[in-house]
């Protein structure tokens, strides 16, 4: 056996016949097994390494070991790569995406967020900065004022209005809930998707209040950032749920206060995405509605419609 592993090109035995062996184990161990042999290292070596047996190395690497995430992890560090790499993330499945990863790894914010726009300059066709400046996509969890601000703003500017939410139910013929429960997340994304591009589309001059679960999407959120001037509309958490019990809908409030510890996370979650937004403007700072409107507008007018 020492001799047959001096060379990690060496012949192994293969696993019997009968092993039933799942897909996903199956190329997880091809991945383990093509990393080992481009760092021309033996399983004895990684084995040693990662603090495992050679034999449950061979096992991952026939995929008939179903493995746990440390022993992945102490694996990844003896090949010295990425967990991500080991599972299969997308942005390691080829030599250029390792190296753009290379390239941009330690980079900080904001050298991160201006190679995304020029990223997205290269390879979408936005609208002109005028085309951008006229559809203004509010952003934020409920119950930040999307919808009631949104609909001001849009009679003041003389712009249209839409709520993308109800946009997507006509589209799927049903509520949202409804799409979440009977066909999945994938299936509400693609609606949101169709929306959105319908959106910008027919409206050369419009404010879009927009779902806030839409900045989790990567895709539908990039194309909300090429064709619109986004405006994140902040508010605390406390506000955002009376605001929404406001308005008669309880359901926040089911499991108080576990409720209010979800919602934190969530918007702990989703603040960083919201802050790629071209403006921010926090509700909670105002203290009614008429306010924060004339707030809101001025805003904006001095931003974008020009």
């Amino acid at each position: 056996m020492e001799i047959e592993e001096a060379s990690p090109l060496a012949a192994t035995a293969s696993p019997a016949p009968d092993a039933v062996r799942h897909p996903f184990l199956v190329a997880l161990g091809e991945r383990v097994r093509t990393l080992r042999l481009r760092r021309g290292m033996t399983r004895k070596a990684v084995a040693k390494s990662a603090e495992v047996s050679e034999r449950h190395l061979a096992n991952l690497e026939y995929g008939t070991g179903n493995v746990s995430i440390l022993v992945l992890l102490q694996v990844a560090n003896a090949l010295q790569c990425e967990l991500a790499e080991l599972l299969g993330d997308v942005t390691t499945s080829s030599p250029e995406w390792l190296m753009i990863r290379e390239l941009l790894e330690r980079r900080g914010e904001s050298d991160l967020r201006r190679a995304r726009q020029s990223l997205s300059e290269m390879f979408h066709h936005a609208g002109s900065d005028r085309a951008k400046g006229a559809r203004i996509a509010l952003i934020g969890l409920r119950g930040a004022g999307k919808t009631s601000l949104g609909q001001r703003l849009a009679a003041d500017l003389g712009y249209a209005f839409i709520e993308l939410s109800r946009e997507i139910e006509q589209f799927a013929g049903c509520s949202i809930n409804e799409i979440h429960n009977l066909y999945g997340t994938n299936a509400y994304r693609r609606y949101e998707r169709r929306a959105l591009e319908e959106a910008i589309q027919i409206y050369p001059e419009v404010v879009i209040a927009t779902p806030g679960g839409l900045v989790a999407d990567a895709a539908n959120f990039n194309l909300l950032l090429q064709h619109c001037t986004t405006v994140w509309l902040q508010a605390d958490a406390t506000d955002h749920m009376s605001r929404v019990a406001a308005q008669g809908d309880m359901r926040p409030m089911a499991a108080s206060p576990e409720a209010m510890e979800d919602l934190k996370r969530i918007l702990a979650g989703r603040s960083a995405f919201y802050a790629k937004a071209d403006l921010r403007f926090d509700t909670s700072h105002h203290p009614d509605e008429d306010s924060a409107f004339h707030a809101l507008r001025d805003l904006v007018r001095a931003n974008v419609v020009t």
